[in-house]
């Protein structure tokens, strides 16, 4: 039978666990109300550029911007694998690492080089034991106390230089899109080369002005930027939105182990006042 001291400490230990818990899901939903603002607002002006984007490049000829044309080759893939940089969000950071780790396989059966930078501790923790030698930056997002486009902009800045100097043929980002509270979507994204998706708004033919080549020149850059930023937002909305769901479900885990626990303190401390009873009424008995 338990001692009864250690169950009492056990019980209150739980409960001591359960507060924390609680109050990280508190904090949670406060965040992620903001962080889902943020990643809403951000979407109808992704999708916009995208659009104009996608109309450029039906008229794009040879001449084109080689961000849109690419390198022409298809052997060397940068792999950026953007997750947080805390822990206690559940699966998050796993299945995008997941994702990423799936991807790498393919990309080394077909005999591609793949080359990979890390934005958040946590994705590069999990994936450093099988993929060190594949790494070749880490983007420290431990000091951002609000995410800014600055911030993106100094990614794809990175990311732009070493394509220009052809260190890289194809680059894509891993991330995890946010659909709400309980669902979040481990996501591969290309962005160099650009990939536009069709849509109604690209269909309808413009006039440039200056030419759709410069137009381009101008906006691919801009738009490597905003697909990054789009991508860093809903991971922080997919990151609040999974701690938020991980500590409700440890709060539950905890009320419900106290409860067993306590259950068990009520047995043991019966059976104690019950033996105690029986060796009193054996006592005097026997005098």
């Amino acid at each position: 039978m338990a001692n009864l001291k250690d169950l009492k400490t056990r019980i209150q230990s739980v409960k001591n666990t359960r507060k924390i818990t609680k109050a990280m899901q508190m904090v949670a939903a406060a965040k992620l109300r903001r962080a889902q603002e943020s990643a809403e607002a951000a979407r109808p002006y992704a999708e916009r550029l995208n659009a104009v984007l996608a109309n450029l490049a039906q008229g794009a000829d040879d001449n084109a911007p080689r961000l849109l044309r690419g390198s022409g080759a298809n052997q060397v893939h940068l792999l950026i694998v953007a997750t947080s940089e805390r822990g206690l969000c559940g699966g998050f950071n796993s299945s995008i690492a997941k994702l990423a780790r799936v991807h790498i396989a393919e990309l080394q059966a077909h005999g591609k080089t793949v080359k990979m930078v890390t934005v958040g501790k946590k994705g590069r923790d999990q994936l450093k034991r099988e993929f060190s030698d594949l790494m070749i930056e880490h983007v420290d997002m431990s000091e951002v106390k609000k995410l800014g486009y600055t911030h993106a902009a100094d990614i794809a800045k990175d990311v732009l230089a070493r394509f220009d100097a052809s260190e890289f043929d194809i680059a894509t980002i891993f991330y995890s899109r946010f659909k709400n509270v309980a669902e979040q979507i481990p996501t591969a994204q290309q962005l160099i080369p650009a990939k536009f998706e069709a849509t109604e708004a690209a269909a309808v033919t413009y006039d440039y002005e200056p030419d759709e080549d410069e137009i381009l020149a101008d906006l691919l850059p801009r738009s490597v930027a905003t697909q990054i930023f789009t991508a860093l937002l809903e991971n922080g909305a997919s990151e609040q939105g999974a701690r938020m769901s991980a500590m409700d479900n440890a709060t539950r885990n905890a009320g419900d182990m106290i409860d067993k626990l306590t259950i068990q303190y009520n047995r043991s401390r019966q059976a104690a006042i019950t033996n105690e009873l029986i060796e009193i009424i054996s006592g005097a008995e026997a005098l």
